[in-house]
Formats: C-alpha cells, structure tokens, sequence
C-alpha cells in the first residue's frame, strides 16, 4: 500500500509551549488512522496543521505526494474533506445546499452538483424528497451529523479529517454512526483521520491508532499491538486492563479459532461474529457449544465457551 500521507518531524510551538513534539508518522492509503488521546495531549492540533488550519512550526506534511506548503491553503482545503463535532453545518443553508458547499466553490456544473447531492443523501438514508429541502435547525443530531460528514465528502476528497464527529451524539446513535463510516468509507476507499478521546471509539474504527500524550506520539500501531505491546505505561493505562482481554476478543475473528465440526448441538452461530460476540451470544443463549455457520448456513466448524474463555486467558 502506498502512504497518502506523510508527517515528518512535525512540531507546532505557540511562544514557548510546544504543542506538538516532534512527530513523525504516515498513514496508508484508503485506510483509518484513529489520533487518541487526552484533553491537550495535541492530537486536534496536529489534525489541522494537515489541512493548514494550524501552521506548522517545524517538520513538513505531504498529502498525496505533494507538500502541503507547496499548495495554496484555499485549494488544499478543497481537496481535504472536514468534518467536526457539532457538524459546523451553515444554518440558512438547506442539506441541499450544505452538501453542495465546496462543489460550487470548485465549479461544479449545476447537474453534477444535484447528482452528488442525491447520491450522498441516498447513501446516508436521507430521502432527498424529505430532506434536501430542510434546514439544520428542522434535524435530529443524528441527521446533522449523518449532512455533516455528506458535507465532507461532498467533492470526492481523497483525504477525510475527522474531529470528535461523534463526540455529540449518544450512544446509540453515536454507534451506528460510527458503523456508517465505516460502510462509506470502504465504498469510496477514502484516507480517514479521526481524532477521539474515546478508546472504544479507536478500537472499532482504526486500522491503527496513534496515540499521542504531552504533544508526543507515544506509539502507532495496529490495534491489537496497542493491546498487546503498549510501547509506553501511558499505553497500557489509556487502553484500561481489566477488560484488555475482551477488547483483544473483539478484534479476533471467529473462523480463525474454530473447533472441527460437531454434529448435534443444538445452537449455531455465524462465522462472521468476533469471538467475544460469539461469547455473549453463547452466554445469553444459555448454551456450553454451538455449530458455526459460513454465510450459507453450512456448518463449518464449531465452539465452546470453555475454548472461548481459553482463549481470552491467552489474549
């Protein structure tokens, strides 16, 4: 894969605080690099010194293969979709207009602008019929967040920064927001950057997590390395340790720690779930083993509670 972006020895001073330390890392293309950390750690200040809204002190960002000093900030900005918590959404514009914001900046012709549009508010289960019309204030929080990130994507960036997109919403909804991105960013295979101060959050979106404290970037890896190699105490203790082993299940996929197959049990599950949802199901169904199923509802394996438990021992 190659790197869409590239951060190298990037620091950002404001008088004698350093902010960002020093950084240096890249993020591959078409994947999501989740940025965590505390309040002031500087994960929202090196977000933005990508797309220029915070200049960088020392250190150079490429994009694409392309300094993003070399391009003027108004054009970067263009290329480089946003979307923040609270949605920043233009109060007196429509969702229709919203959306359409930076393709009519880029001069867009107008049949172009109503087909992405439409195609974008499809996509996020806005009914152009219902909603292309309406004004934020007239939306749930959900609804704005959903126009919000249609916003972002609305010119076909190769690039999405993200921060705190989901910070407003609860938990509900906040969740199948979350599984939203996910969808549409593997459809359009775009480069996401979200920054969070939520570890679950991380854990569920990330192709890796960089985790920064004090303007220093502590480690960024791949979830499972997170949890199983913190580089750093801070690491460990963000990561939390009481339920590690629950969060490590979640990331191992169940057709990889199948038993053989056994015939006569009573329950089966799909070979879809992760194990520690193959451990809930089992536990809420009551059952000690269950057949495993691929997507035609073959049976192809199976598992027990007590190989389950064995292995998160192990994680």
């Amino acid at each position: 894969m190659t790197n869409m972006i590239e951060i190298k020895g990037v620091t950002k001073r404001y008088g004698s605080a350093t902010v960002v330390d020093n950084v240096t890392m890249s993020m591959e293309k078409g994947t999501i690099t989740v940025i965590v950390g505390t309040s002031g750690s500087g994960k929202s200040t090196l977000m933005r010194m990508i797309n220029r809204l915070v200049p960088i002190t020392e250190g150079h960002i490429s994009v694409g293969g392309e300094d993003v000093m070399t391009v003027p900030a108004t054009e970067l900005r263009r290329r480089i979709g946003y979307a923040i918590q609270g949605h920043g959404l233009f109060p007196h514009r429509t969702v229709a207009q919203n959306i359409a914001t930076v393709p009519e900046l880029l001069g867009w012709e107008t049949a172009r602008i109503h087909r992405r549009v439409e195609e974008l508010l499809n996509l996020f289960r806005l009914d152009p019929g219902t909603f292309a019309g309406k004004y934020p204030s007239q939306l749930s929080g959900g609804q704005q967040q959903r126009v919000g990130v249609a916003r972002a994507l609305a010119a076909e960036p190769e690039v999405l920064l993200m921060d705190e997109p989901f910070g407003a919403l609860d938990p509900v909804i906040r969740g199948k927001a979350q599984d939203d991105l996910l969808a549409i960013q593997k459809q359009f295979g775009t480069t996401v950057i979200l920054v969070t101060h939520d570890m679950d959050e991380a854990f569920h979106l990330g192709d890796r997590i960089a985790v920064m404290s004090g303007g220093k970037l502590l480690q960024c890896s791949e979830p499972e390395k997170i949890l199983t190699e913190p580089a750093d105490p801070f690491v460990q203790q963000l990561t939390g340790t009481s339920d590690r082993a629950l969060k490590l299940m979640s990331l191992l996929p169940l057709k990889e720690s199948m038993q053989p197959p056994r015939s006569g049990l009573g329950y089966s599950l799909p070979q879809s779930l992760n194990l520690r949802d193959a451990l809930a199901e089992l536990i809420w169904q009551g059952a000690d083993e269950a057949t495993v199923e691929d997507e035609r509802k073959v049976p192809v394996g199976s598992i027990s509670i007590q190989h389950l438990l064995e292995l998160g021992r192990r994680a």
